[in-house]
């Protein structure tokens, strides 16, 4: 027991002060993550789709049989484009011509920035600060947007955006309040300084160990403070034998250690060490589902685009055109200024997916299916807690070694899959780390919960850390101490009787 103290009190010292952390940045997390920029931000910024001189490909269209990647039909500075991967490199070819954009010029890059101010609302002058190689917000999106402009606003909100001075992308926008909340929530919550960050493999590293030393600590202080329990001579209930505030760390470790626990392993888990948590995910179920387009397709799409054979369904106007593959055909979702989807077919008519196309597809499934059906309600793994999903969703539960779980949606026929390793994630990491427990996936009910949970955790972790280093300092004073007093002991020489 005193060695097992010992290594509990040393290790709080270590990172228990980082654990307080973790904990008071837990607060700012539950309403604040990091800065991103998000889908329908990204589309309120596009204007609407002009196809009227569209479309040319000229000499970059692959050969026919070339798998086609995702790509986006979008308007860039008044003119269509065709937004596409190729490689690790992002392409952007104008329409009207038929060749690739060009580095933009920082007129240019300004006037993205305007457009994309006016679809959100985002009032003052930008400003082209100039192009970076990374910042803080950054971090693990500048390197594949280079080069990457950074636009400032004049703003009461101080809003930021970073634009792809290739591609014309916008792929980053913060304000002043989302910047700030932000260093006292995800970053130091998530170990997320530039300096750190942006080395992958060290960032990984100290996570990784600081979250085990961290459960090590947790699960020690549980130990000690069960074995800590005296039982009463008379009436022989259990007591603490501390007092002041050893006392009230003991009782609250008592109380909130299996929590503290809990959420420091599933923290570490989120990081998935050494591949615990890795696992195929049904992808193979996947790719069978959805299949694989090729570049004949889009060139058909963008053929009777050009003829006039292309009709968009009757709307205020539409602002993005992309692939929705199933069953090996290539369909579009086209996106409405309003946010409307509609699924099309390669001649711009609509053609919703229906059930038995479904049907179809999952009967040809290589491993034999347990159950299959339209599901009206979330379950335990599909459920829009921090996240939207689409409902209804076609359901199928396969009878396969992992159980795998797969949910098609019904609009677009984008399968979301899920096999053991999945439904371990969601009770290792989600429901341990964010208590995304069924029961509260209502607001406010789940805010309440943390919030007093989150506060008998933080009490753990502060009253440990600071009596840790107090005990620490005075075992390091009392070293000095004795060291000092064997230094200045001095032996006197023992009296011998002269000889005669």
């Amino acid at each position: 027991m005193h060695y097992i103290l010992l290594f509990h009190r040393y290790l709080a010292v270590a990172v228990g002060l980082l654990m307080t952390l973790w904990c008071l940045s837990g607060f700012v997390m539950m309403y604040q993550a990091m800065p991103e920029l998000t889908s329908e931000q990204r589309l309120n910024g596009l204007q609407p789709l002009l196809l009227s001189e569209c479309c040319e490909l000229g000499n970059l269209a692959p050969h026919d049989d070339t798998p086609l990647a995702g790509f986006r039909i979008e308007m860039l500075l008044d003119k269509p484009v065709l937004r596409f991967s190729s490689g690790q490199n992002n392409q952007t070819i104008d329409l009207t011509r038929g060749v690739p954009i060009t580095e933009l010029s920082a007129e240019q890059i300004t006037r993205v920035a305007e457009q994309y101010a006016v679809g959100n609302g985002i009032a003052g002058t930008p400003v082209a600060a100039g192009i970076i190689s990374m910042d803080q917000w950054t971090i693990q999106s500048a390197r594949r947007n280079q080069p990457a402009w950074h636009i400032t606003f004049d703003d009461r909100a101080g809003t930021e955006i970073y634009v792809n001075g290739l591609t014309g992308d916008v792929f980053q926008q913060t304000n002043r309040r989302a910047r700030v909340l932000a260093w006292f929530g995800a970053i130091p919550h998530w170990l997320y300084p530039t300096v750190l960050r942006q080395n992958g493999a060290l960032w990984t590293d100290i996570v990784v160990w600081t979250s085990t030393m961290g459960t090590f600590l947790a699960a020690t202080g549980l130990y000690v403070g069960i074995s800590r329990l005296r039982r009463q001579r008379v009436s022989h209930k259990l007591k603490s034998p501390y007092k002041g505030l050893w006392y009230w760390h003991h009782i609250s470790g008592l109380v909130f250690g299996i929590l503290v626990l809990t959420w420091v392993f599933s923290g570490l888990m989120t990081m998935n060490p050494w591949g615990a948590l890795s696992g195929t995910g049904g992808v193979n179920y996947r790719s069978q589902l959805t299949g694989e387009a090729t570049w004949s397709g889009l060139k058909e799409v963008l053929t009777n685009i050009r003829n006039q054979d292309f009709e968009l369904p009757e709307s205020d106007g539409f602002v993005q055109i992309t692939p929705a593959v199933f069953d090996n055909e290539l369909f579009l979702m086209a996106v409405s200024t309003r946010g409307e989807t509609f699924r099309l077919d390669r001649s711009g008519r609509s053609t919703p997916l229906q059930t038995v196309d479904i049907e179809r597809v999952v009967a040809g499934l290589e491993a034999p299916v347990h159950s299959a059906g339209l599901m009206h309600d979330e379950d335990l793994y599909y459920y829009g807690h921090k996240r939207e999903v689409s409902l209804p969703v076609y359901r199928v539960l396969m009878d396969d070694d992992e159980q795998t779980r797969l949910y098609i949606d019904t609009r677009t026929g984008a399968v979301r899959s899920l096999g053991s390793a999945g439904r371990w994630s969601r009770w290792i990491r989600t429901v341990l780390h964010d208590l995304d427990f069924p029961g509260l996936w209502n607001r406010p009910v789940w805010d309440v919960v943390v919030i007093l949970l989150l506060t008998g955790v933080t009490l753990v972790c502060a009253t440990g850390t600071w009596m840790s280093f107090r005990r620490i300092r005075r075992d390091i004073l009392s070293f000095r101490r004795r060291i000092k007093k064997k230094a200045a002991y001095k032996p006197t020489t023992p009296y011998r009787k002269p000889s005669l």
